[in-house]
């Protein structure tokens, strides 16, 4: 008898193990220099999986069940190595130093200008022509009782894209068995330097080359979004979005207004909030049809819908159907763009002795 009830307890432990948060990796490719690229696959136990490579942090696929069960990669992506390798549009990956724009690919720092790479016509975006996106990263998978996850590092050195200082970056990715997966930025510099990490999943809640994303439904809790000019760099102005197409602070389908914005959204919304230090609802993202919502809870003062307006049926993903214009759609939790030109904006500058620190927690849930 104590030899069955030992066969039936090892059995159900093994079950349990098999069930729990894991993670897995394999090979995902070999760069041009030789460099190999490893894919780490996060699984939740709860019928949620994300995998990422080490080649810029990039999220490749999110596995998550619509209403009925039925389990759809919702992120935008490639099938291979190659496509990240093409100067593809941020797909999934870690944004540094300094996400969104900086005006004129320049800022002035204590005294001292610094010139950027120019990327997005005069400006510079996403840190420049070699961001933190075309970097490998360190990478350490760990396993919790109830979470998975991966401590990426990378340490950018003085100089590197136009940035002064050495800039040493953390980035934890964290699955929960609650279907959240969490992001926490850290960093620390030798020399004072702008920072703004975030990351850049493109969403399609239909599943990722399956139509577009203008008939989900979006509530974004913020009364104000930054103006930009026509080259999306801030004026200095954060208008109400009371009475304008802007305002999303009760859901709104997405393409019911979306032609009334030059170009689409690709502007930073200033969330209603007055503690950074604090989490933050600041998105609820849901597609009717198939149920899947997403929450975005945040640290940072603003978040940056991005619209797919660029992608334009060039692009294939991993299922083999094209990317089409409005395809996919980004939410960038971050602090305003252009900032270390703007003084009055929320400071972006990082001094040495200080620790950068941010949160930000995507929420996947699904409507019945």
């Amino acid at each position: 008898m104590r030899i069955l009830f030992t066969t039936i307890a090892l059995a159900l432990m093994t079950t349990l193990t098999i069930a729990g948060p894991k993670v897995t990796e394999k090979t995902y490719g070999t760069m041009t220099d030789g460099t190999k690229i490893t894919e780490y696959t996060l699984d939740n136990g709860k019928g949620m999986v994300v995998r990422v490579i080490n080649y810029g942090g990039i999220i490749t696929e999110i596995m998550t069940p619509d209403r009925n069960g039925k389990t759809a990669d919702i992120a935008l992506g490639f099938k291979d190595l190659e496509g990240y390798l093409l100067n593809p549009p941020y797909f999934g990956a870690i944004i540094g130093r300094f996400g969104n724009r900086i005006g004129s690919a320049r800022f002035t720092l204590d005294g001292k200008t610094y010139s950027l790479p120019p990327n997005d016509g005069r400006n510079t975006l996403h840190g420049g022509t070699k961001g933190f996106d075309k970097r490998v990263w360190a990478v350490k998978p760990f396993t919790k009782k109830n979470s998975c996850g991966l401590t990426l590092r990378y340490t950018s050195p003085d100089g590197e894209e136009g940035f002064p200082g050495t800039l040493k970056s953390t980035v934890v990715y964290t699955l929960t068995n609650k279907n959240e997966l969490e992001f926490e930025f850290t960093a620390t510099t030798d020399k004072s330097t702008p920072v703004n990490l975030t990351q850049h999943t493109y969403f399609n809640l239909h599943g990722e080359g399956n139509g577009t994303i203008l008939d989900h439904t979006i509530q974004i809790n913020a009364d104000r979004y930054v103006a930009v000019d026509s080259t999306l760099i801030p004026t200095g102005e954060l208008p109400s979005v009371k009475g304008t197409p802007m305002d999303f602070l009760t859901p709104h389908v997405i393409g019911d207004r979306i032609a009334q914005v030059k170009g689409g959204y690709d502007h930073s919304w200033v969330l209603s909030r007055k503690d950074t230090r604090t989490m933050f609802h600041a998105v609820r993202l849901d597609d009717p049809s198939s149920g899947r919502r997403v929450d975005v809870f945040t640290m940072e003062p603003a978040v940056q819908f991005y619209s797919g307006n660029f992608l334009n049926g060039t692009i294939t993903g991993p299922g083999g159907n094209v990317y089409v214009k409005h395809g996919g759609l980004a939410l960038e939790t971050q602090h305003y763009p252009d900032s270390p030109n703007h003084p009055d904006f929320p400071n972006t500058i990082l001094k040495p002795g200080k620790t950068y620190h941010t949160k930000t927690v995507y929420t996947f849930s699904v409507v019945k």
